[in-house]
């Protein structure tokens, strides 16, 4: 696929984010995809393959919410890579307001979301979500 076909890919995702549809990133994912937080805390590590990131990131993790939509700010693409600058609106199930901001660097494999990368406002991860489970 193109970069350009790569960046609306991930564009068809984060406008059915912004709307609720959560399945919207894990049905666009490769059976080996894998997810990773860079960096020395908490959640830093790679969860890998698919199967894992959902039942020991995602799942997990969106259960923590009452309320969560995700909005693309800017992508921007090259070969394979496709770069999502985003925000979240969100609260968690405990009251939590989660006003996120991400830079995520997925990588595209034959229509397929083969790795993401995540940056984010790791405080505010810190601070009001429970760390999920390590799974790889």
């Amino acid at each position: 696929m193109s970069a350009e076909n790569n960046k609306n890919l991930l564009r068809d995702i984060f406008e059915r984010m912004s709307q609720g549809d959560a399945r919207a990133l894990s049905e666009a994912m490769s059976d080996d995809f894998r997810w990773e937080f860079p960096g020395n805390w908490s959640w830093s590590g790679t969860w890998e393959p698919k199967q894992v990131v959902l039942d020991g990131l995602l799942r997990p993790l969106m259960a923590q919410f009452s309320h969560y939509r995700a909005e693309a700010v800017q992508i921007i693409a090259e070969g394979d890579r496709v770069v999502v600058q985003a925000r979240a609106s969100a609260t968690t199930t405990s009251g939590d307001p989660y006003p996120q901001n991400y830079c995520f660097i997925f990588r595209v494999t034959d229509g397929k979301l083969t790795e993401v990368i995540e940056h984010c406002d790791t405080a505010l991860v810190e601070r009001v979500l429970d760390r999920p489970t390590r799974m790889s």
